[in-house]
């Protein structure tokens, strides 16, 4: 049985996937070629987005990061060295909303126009869709495998409950994106969920049942909207596009965390960031961890968390201080 850590195939060897939701909002077209670039040229090859990156932003209407990466597809003549993930079910639009069937054919459509390509290579459910029959739901992503316009399928934000259910019908997802990372888990689940109005934990029936099932996962905020970077030590650090998240974790367990991470960067020489991303790809069932940067100067911490090992000792005092 698979220890739940193989490394995905799409991954080729470098155990990080780099976000896209910053392209067209905090990255620019130019930053954003340099990001995507510097990122295949160190060994990456899976980039990550949604059809909905990035409708919050005031004027836009989602789809600017699939726009973007399109663009730089065409322009870079790198499509042979990358595979493209992206999702459904968030953006409403032609067909109706979430998982409806007419919908989700939709937006497949909608998806590889921006996207510039013939096949996305990895097409996730964005999340859970109760109003609509699981049934229908795998009947129309069969129908997108068929007709060879996705190679593989993936959900994201699904209960552990929810996706056995999907699993036992015959949905084919090989892979899960959850929110996880070192804040984002233990003694934080009850206080984000309070915040949130909901919260699914991946450690537990969700982690249990990936590394049983052999499902990939490939979970997303690694770095809890930058504050496991260490750069918000004081509640004046919290300012910008990210405050509303960050303040999720800002708290004394929160700083306690980093404290447990400063000790362990003193240890190693890395920084936080890399620190954050090793202890992901050391939990069970993490196939890598996604990771986005706003600037191509970032990107060598990120490459670099994919070669950090840290030791079983470190590992045990990173996860115990956020349980």
């Amino acid at each position: 049985m698979s220890n739940g850590n193989d490394e995905h195939p799409a991954l080729g060897g470098l155990r990080i996937v780099l976000g896209g939701n910053v392209f067209g909002w905090t990255a620019d077209l130019q930053e954003s070629f340099r990001i995507l670039d510097a990122f295949v040229d160190a060994g990456g090859s899976m980039i990550d987005t949604a059809d909905v990156y990035s409708v919050w932003i005031d004027g836009h209407k989602g789809g600017e990061s699939e726009n973007v990466i399109g663009q730089w597809l065409k322009a870079s003549g790198k499509r042979d060295k990358v595979r493209i993930a992206t999702k459904v079910g968030m953006l409403p639009g032609e067909g109706g909303k979430g998982l409806v069937p007419e919908r989700i054919a939709a937006a497949c459509d909608a998806s590889l126009a921006r996207l510039g390509i013939e096949q996305i290579d990895l097409y996730y459910a964005h999340q859970d869709d109760a109003d609509v029959a699981q049934g229908d739901v795998a009947d129309a992503f069969g129908k997108l495998l068929d007709a060879g316009k996705i190679a593989s399928l993936g959900a994201s934000n699904f209960t552990a409950e929810r996706l056995a259910s999907a699993l036992e019908i015959g949905t084919p997802y090989t892979v899960l994106q959850p929110e996880y990372n070192l804040v984002a888990r233990g003694l934080f689940e009850e206080r984000l969920a309070q915040r949130r109005g909901s919260m699914i934990p991946y450690e537990g029936a969700l982690q249990d049942l990936c590394v049983a099932r052999g499902i990939a996962v490939l979970p997303y905020f690694g770095l809890a909207s930058g504050f496991l970077t260490g750069k918000y030590r004081e509640q004046s650090d919290i300012a910008g596009n990210r405050a509303y998240r960050v303040a999720d974790y800002f708290c004394d367990e929160g700083l306690a965390v980093l404290a447990a991470m400063d000790e362990v960067a003193a240890e190693t020489g890395a920084n936080l960031t890399q620190i954050a991303l090793a202890w992901l790809n050391a939990q069970a069932g993490i196939a890598a961890p996604i990771a986005s940067v706003s600037k191509r100067e970032q990107l060598a911490d990120v490459i670099a968390a994919a070669q950090l090992q840290l030791s079983p000792d470190q590992l045990a005092r990173l996860s115990k201080a956020s349980t």
